[in-house]
């Protein structure tokens, strides 16, 4: 008899309070900045990190957090996440992925969208290195302006 996937809670809210930890470094100016990006190299391919601000209220800020390479194939689709910050919590989660669906905490397997039982937890644990690689490796890309 296979055994029902319980979420770690402990876990999944520790990957929350270091991814938002995590994004306050990259976006130190969060209430004033729209949009920020990174040059990273993974495998010999430069990529382009793109965060950008989705939403900002009192307590939360979503955000989109993109990628690009440069050379990419026209068939690869480039991983996006949204991501929304608690700021009383001080927690960030990926609320959804590019089709902009809200994510479940727990799907049951099989399911219709063939979506793993603790697809959330590895979306946020891949948050979690994708933002750790940009704080490592991240080059900032800011435009100069001429005067």
């Amino acid at each position: 008899m296979k055994r029902k996937y319980v979420p770690d809670l402990k876990r999944q809210m520790a990957q929350g309070e270091a991814n938002y930890l995590r994004l306050l470094k990259l976006l130190p100016d969060l209430d004033s900045c729209d949009q920020r990006e990174f040059l990273v190299e993974l495998d010999g391919q430069r990529v382009r990190v793109r965060l950008e601000i989705d939403e900002r209220f009192t307590y939360t800020t979503s955000v989109v957090v993109s990628q690009q390479y440069e050379n990419a194939s026209v068939w690869l689709e480039s991983p996006r996440l949204v991501v929304r910050l608690y700021h009383d919590a001080r927690v960030a989660e990926v609320i959804c992925t590019r089709q902009r669906r809200q994510l479940s905490g727990v799907y049951s397997y099989p399911n219709q969208q063939m979506r793993y039982p603790d697809e959330k937890a590895q979306l946020n644990a891949f948050l979690g290195e994708w933002l750790s690689h940009c704080l490592a490796h991240g080059q900032l890309l800011e435009e100069v302006f001429a005067e």
